[in-house]
């Protein structure tokens, strides 16, 4: 009995102290962003003659009620005016998450103050001048919108018109061939690795019948899967399946647009325009991890019939409470803004600190072939590096809108794909989750197996987010063929 009080007792004393400190570092954090959100916007416009635009400042107009609606008037140079409609309702029905830009840290008066003691200083006097003129001379169609980031960067969607991807990447990112090779394609599809009998099929312009489509998670590539399972399956599954691994929008070897909003929209047409037209592909298989979840919940959605097994594992689906705002509800499960566990640190500071991220990213994903060199010096190349090269082959870009407006802003959509699904009865549901995770709980595929009541759920003990896959390759790979030769 003394034990087990004192055991309570210091967990006890281990909760508050996390807390406090989670409290003084998000403060500090809280401070610094809007910090480095004017030194970005200086170093954007004295390198690129234009400043980034930013999720710091929302128009009056996202301020106000959520049924009230701003329409705001897009002249272009042909002399049409286009009208858009902007309202956080259309915006979450154009796939763009709330939370981009409803987050709100503590000292964002303080930085508004200093921009508009910079603007009364006329150190931007030059700014709008410059992006006028960088527009008009290289695109033939542009438009002019003082109101929101939202609205500056959507895409060429429906009739939005849009400036044109930059031919260089911008100076916070990689210009390395792998992260870089995207732009002297082209082709404007994602990067693909195909293994099995699709080698062949491909070299003779034919079709297969038996396709597999994996999906890596958040900040990951292609080698996930390439360097872990791939090299497990058997000659049966190589010379019967086609095995595409694909690079999301973003990573890896995949383009990485700076005018794209990374919706979800945008990932599952990417997939689709990269894998299923080009290969004409019918049925499929999917097997996904983390983030990979949703996108390939909403491929079962848009292909009704067409998914003859889905494979998840680690889904990041989290039920929302009636009455409370989905992306937002996400948002706060996934980074709850504390210390520890670390890996629950990185996600809130990804989540919850554009510029401090943006930071991240510049000095890990720009200088990463110097980060890869350090680690197989220190392992002496006695492992293999995949996972890192995954980790920072992003621009913080892409990494930023994939993660609010795939994983938060799908939230209220989760429930809808997860009953199409259901309905799909022919379609066989497995999802395996790491007992061990810090990152996605295991009640997340728990409340999946209860909107999903025929889904195969196998929790496997003393396995995390990434050691689901990574360390039981072998086995994983075994259990992947099953579950296709079941289906």
């Amino acid at each position: 009995m003394l034990m087990v009080l004192l055991q309570m007792g210091m967990v006890m004393v281990g909760n508050a102290v996390v807390g406090i400190v989670s409290y003084m570092v998000f403060t500090i954090l809280d401070l610094v962003d809007p910090v480095l959100c004017v030194v970005y916007k200086l170093i954007d416009y004295l390198v690129e003659a234009e400043w980034k635009p930013c999720y710091c400042f929302s128009p009056q107009e996202d301020r106000s009620s959520r049924s009230r609606r701003s329409i705001l008037a897009v002249n272009s140079l042909e002399g049409n005016t286009k009208i858009v409609c902007h309202c956080l309702t259309k915006v979450e029905m154009e796939g763009i998450s709330e939370t981009l830009y409803s987050r709100k840290p503590l000292f964002r008066e303080l930085v508004m103050s200093t921009v508009f003691c910079f603007k009364k200083l006329r150190v931007f006097k030059a700014l709008k001048p410059n992006n006028q003129r960088l527009r008009t001379s290289t695109v033939k169609h542009a438009f002019q919108v003082n109101s929101s980031t939202i609205v500056e960067s959507l895409p060429a969607h429906k009739g939005h018109l849009q400036p044109p991807v930059p031919l260089t990447p911008r100076w916070s990112d990689c210009d390395c061939t792998t992260c870089a090779s995207w732009h002297s394609s082209s082709k404007e599809t994602l990067y693909v690795k195909v293994q099995g009998k699709g080698a062949e099929l491909l070299d003779n312009n034919k079709a297969g019948a038996s396709d597999v489509i994996f999906i890596h998670g958040f900040i990951s590539s292609s080698t996930f899967w390439t360097e872990t399972v791939f090299p497990n399956f058997s000659e049966s599954a190589k010379s019967r399946y086609r095995l595409f691994a694909v690079d999301l929008l973003g990573f890896g070897r995949s383009p990485k647009p700076t005018d794209s909003l990374y919706t979800l929209t945008e990932h599952v047409d990417m997939i689709e325009r990269s894998v299923l037209l080009p290969h004409r592909i019918k049925s499929f298989h999917v097997v996904a991890h983390s983030l990979g979840c949703i996108i390939a919940l909403a491929l079962a959605a848009r292909f009704p019939g067409a998914v003859a097994s889905l494979t998840l594992l680690a889904p990041p689906y989290f039920p929302v409470p009636v009455g409370l705002e989905g992306s937002d509800f996400v948002l706060r499960q996934l980074a709850p803004r504390k210390v520890w566990p670390p890996i629950a640190f990185g996600a809130s500071v990804a989540s919850w600190y554009e510029h401090v991220s943006r930071t991240v990213c510049l000095l890990i994903c720009k200088h990463h072939r110097l980060w890869d060199f350090i680690a197989k010096q220190i392992t002496r190349n006695r492992i293999k590096t995949f996972l890192i090269d995954g980790f920072m082959c992003h621009t913080h870009h892409s990494a930023w809108h994939t993660l609010h407006n795939v994983i938060c802003g799908t939230a209220s959509k989760m429930d809808a794909y997860l009953d199409m699904v259901k309905k799909q009865e022919e379609c066989k549901v497995t999802v395996f989750h790491g007992r061990d995770d810090e990152l996605l709980p295991a009640k997340c595929s728990e409340a999946l197996k209860c909107r999903i009541p025929r889904a195969q759920l196998k929790i496997i003990d003393k396995t995390d987010h990434i050691t689901i896959v990574v360390g039981r390759q072998k086995l994983f790979a075994t259990e992947l063929e099953e579950i296709w030769k079941d289906s």
